[in-house]
């Protein structure tokens, strides 16, 4: 549907169980929807395909060969010849790489494989054939620090010129590089100079144990002052121990830098004590004094002494940034001091005071004080303005004005030409049919080889609607963000796992609009999401909160992986969002809240606010900028949703409204 919709309705829970079986059945998997012929007729060959690979790991080599040769011209043939090339890497000829590599040219294999074969070449010591199948184009520090190596074993001696650029980081290199950086440091070609250089770039990068490393390459003064960072870095205290940092330099002046800082985050309070002894006693430039302080700011912020923070400005209002104004116009909203919220927003730089958040906040600081805005006439011109737009603020604005909502969908278009070009693409051939085998590693590599390709935004679009056909909504999701497309909902947030939601949302009595927003927030659809936290699946659960759900629910629960399965992460995830909902009282928003942080954070916050603040100024101070920014998408995107399967329900509930917290 193209161009502004603006229908707004309530959705009961009446109405959403009515709405429950009809939806549940007339939704079907895109996959299902869009299978092609020539799609379908791969099943037997991927069963091939799949008893192939078995064979190969399993050292059935005759086996493999038969089922092998039944699969040219299949996707995947390309991936059982890379993995029987793989395991015969040692025995390898350079035919065997080259008529692979030409096979499969600019692929993500056949860069794999080059890859591969250039360690093992490195390993052997074969410098000339290494040389030769190096690619400076391929981003590998290693490779690149072993290609060194083979010019310089090769004669040519040029090579160590080149060395240190590559020593001279904040962060250790691989190991690969070891044999070349002694080459260039017993040519002596490591300067005292540089060595203070890499030493200082590791103090700034908070790298403290290179930095100890470091120390064995200085000398006199230098190893002296080193020492002294290291202590600092150690027992950051001893910053207060004036004396013996009397030295007027430079360099004494960035150490006590360095010393403030580290001693800021125990106790941001007797560093800015020790700070201004200092500041009385140095002369420190403009810059460094401001960074310093700035920090120091941050560092009060963090320890809530807010008081402290004020002063500060008010004393040099020039150490004011966009982070620290931020967290102050934040806590000027907790204590519901409009004023000060109104001149802290006016203090932002002139960007930032036009994003849709801090709008909004000006408007709701004009509200609730006499100020005459120099810009707007009042609270409501504000609103409308906002109102236009899509996005938590923008609803916020919309409900304050008693307009319905303005949700913009455009559909994204899409010539057959573009789809089948990208369709027709042997990366996009392999990842649909490497899903289809269950390999979504190598899937996902696949296609972001694929697209990190694409030269224009009309590719990334095309891609998203393949992907949308495939069914592979994360895939959808991300390819319209990196065209910065944000206005075809029905790519950006597709009803998928329909089936799965509804059954899940009738059993536990939760609306179907939060647990797809939900799991469009955690994991954007992708099914085998796994968070650096351990979080897994669509809806992304912990383990350990699974377990405790699957007993509390009586849910069959005994691996990890479970999770990873769409039926049983949706089943699971949508018990433990209608217990957080009980806890409290139905409120989406703490329920959300507490799904991303934990109900003790929340818990907490609750106690702290003391049931005194709006539930619009209570999200904005959510300390956790994610939380506060999950709960506004969550939010959000339950309303889009609700457009999405028929209706627009408010933002919040009436109940939600009109408490608290």
């Amino acid at each position: 549907m193209a161009g502004a919709i603006v229908l707004k309705l309530s959705l009961s829970a009446l109405s959403l169980g009515l709405c429950f079986n009809a939806l549940a059945g007339s939704f079907q998997p895109s996959s299902q929807l869009f299978a092609s012929p020539s799609e379908r007729s791969f099943e037997e060959d991927r069963k091939t395909y799949l008893s192939a690979r078995n064979a190969l790991l399993t050292k059935q080599f005759s086996k493999y060969q038969l089922e092998r040769e039944k699969l040219y011209g299949y996707p995947l043939a390309p991936y059982l010849d890379y993995y029987d090339l793989n395991r015969r890497l040692g025995s390898l000829t350079s035919a065997e790489i080259d008529s692979f590599l030409s096979n499969y040219k600019n692929s993500y294999l056949s860069d794999k494989l080059r890859q591969r074969w250039l360690y093992s070449l490195a390993k052997k010591q074969r410098w000339s054939e290494f040389l030769a199948y190096y690619d400076p184009s391929i981003p590998s520090t290693a490779l690149t620090c072993l290609s060194l190596l083979a010019r310089y074993e090769n004669g040519d001696a040029s090579a160590m010129s080149e060395v240190g650029i590559l020593w001279n980081v904040d962060h250790s290199q691989p190991t690969q590089c070891n044999q070349p950086f002694d080459l260039w440091i017993a040519n002596n070609n490591l300067s005292a100079e540089m060595a203070w250089q890499r030493f200082n770039k590791a103090i700034g990068a908070g790298n403290r144990t290179l930095a100890n490393y470091l120390v064995r390459y200085l000398s006199g003064r230098q190893e002296t002052l080193a020492k002294l960072y290291i202590e600092l870095g150690r027992y950051p205290h001893r910053i207060t121990k004036q004396q013996r940092f009397q030295e007027q330099s430079a360099e004494m002046q960035n150490i006590i830098h360095y010393g403030i800082q580290r001693y800021a985050r125990q106790n941001p309070v007797e560093a800015l004590k020790a700070w201004n002894r200092y500041d009385a006693q140095q002369l420190f430039s403009e810059s460094q004094r401001k960074q310093t302080q700035q920090q120091l700011a941050m560092q009060l912020l963090r320890k809530n002494q807010y008081s402290a923070v004020e002063h500060l400005i008010a004393d040099v209002p020039e150490i004011s940034n966009q982070i620290l104004t931020e967290v102050l116009i934040r806590e000027a909203l907790a204590q519901q001091d409009w004023r000060k919220v109104y001149e802290y927003i006016q203090s932002l730089p002139t960007e930032a005071q036009q994003s849709e958040r801090w709008l909004y906040w000006r408007a709701r600081a004009l509200a609730n004080t006499d100020i005459v805005d120099p810009i707007y006439t009042s609270p409501k011109e504000i609103y409308t303005q906002l109102a236009m737009t899509r996005d938590f603020y923008a609803f916020l604005s919309a409900d304050k004005l008693g307009r319905e909502y303005h949700l913009g969908d455009t559909p994204s278009q899409v010539s057959p030409e573009q789809l089948l070009a990208i369709s027709s693409h042997p990366a996009a051939q392999r990842a649909r049919e490497l899903r289809a085998t269950g390999d979504v590693t190598n899937a996902n590599r696949e296609w972001l080889h694929m697209t990190s390709g694409f030269l224009n935004e009309e590719e990334h679009i095309a891609a998203a609607a393949l992907a949308s056909q495939w069914g592979w909504h994360n895939k959808t999701i991300h390819s319209l963000a990196r065209a910065k497309s944000w206005d075809d909902l029905q790519l950006r947030f597709p009803l998928a796992y329909t089936k799965q939601v509804f059954t899940a949302a009738q059993r536990h009595q939760v609306s179907p609009l939060l647990l797809f927003a939900i799991a469009r927030q955690e994991s954007a659809f992708a099914e085998q999401a796994r968070s650096p936290a351990g979080a897994l699946g669509l809806m992304q659960l912990m383990p350990g909160t699974a377990q405790q759900t699957a007993n509390k629910a009586g849910v069959a629960y005994k691996k990890s992986k479970e999770l990873l399965v769409a039926d049983k992460n949706i089943t699971l995830g949508s018990f433990y969002i209608t217990e957080l909902l009980t806890k409290y009282n139905g409120n989406r928003i703490l329920a959300t809240a507490a799904y991303n942080a934990g109900p003790s954070r929340v818990d907490r916050w609750l106690k702290k606010s003391a049931s005194q603040l709006p539930i619009d100024v209570w999200i904005e101070t959510i300390p956790y900028s994610e939380t506060r920014k999950y709960v506004q998408n969550v939010l959000a995107y339950s309303v889009i949703y609700g457009y999405r399967t028929g209706t627009v329900p408010d933002l919040l509930t009436s109940v939600e409204s009109n408490r608290t917290l």
